[in-house]
């Protein structure tokens, strides 16, 4: 009878720890789906408060269309570099800031357009598109051998360069 009750005791302990998990299961999902979700996701770490388009083609789109730049980041959840990179770039006021005035597109898989990887396939790597939908090949890093890598010490590289992207719209255009 001992034995009885403490498996009636263990079984009814099982039921009301799974029924609690699924209420705190439940109370997740509202909470994510009171708050945007779509930003959250496309930004993947990068600026969660930034638009970020969702694919390669939709960011053309928008560049041809609202007269803007285009930033692709080339990278990959799991690689430490573009972890880094990452980290440095949504912490970075005045990046996020200048940001704004970009389509912004992030990248965690190859496109087959090759002019988006002009010297090789590597992450993390940030080019630059015009609203002409012309790659902007001339806008490096510093890196002979990674023309598109930016290291977080490069940051303010990046920031000079997107500078550079948005100054040429204005000349060129």
């Amino acid at each position: 009878a001992m034995e009885k009750s403490y498996m009636s005791m263990f079984l009814l302990l099982i039921a009301i720890s799974c029924a609690l998990a699924k209420d705190a299961g439940k109370k997740d999902t509202k909470e994510t789906t009171a708050k945007p979700k779509l930003p959250q996701t496309l930004s993947r770490g990068w600026g969660d408060q930034l638009i970020w388009t969702q694919t390669y083609e939709e960011a053309l789109f928008r560049a041809k269309h609202s007269n803007k730049p285009l930033m692709v980041i080339h990278h990959l959840d799991d690689c430490p570099h573009s972890q880094a990179l990452k980290k440095v770039f949504a912490e970075h006021k005045d990046i996020q800031k200048l940001a704004e005035k970009f389509i912004l597109l992030n990248l965690v898989y190859e496109t087959t357009d090759k002019n988006l990887s002009p010297d090789g396939q590597y992450v993390p790597r940030i080019l630059f598109i015009d609203p002409s939908l012309t790659v902007r090949a001339d806008i490096t890093g510093r890196y002979s051998n990674r023309l598109y890598a930016y290291e977080p010490s490069d940051i303010s590289l990046l920031y000079s360069n997107m500078q550079k992207a948005l100054k040429l719209l204005k000349t060129e255009l």
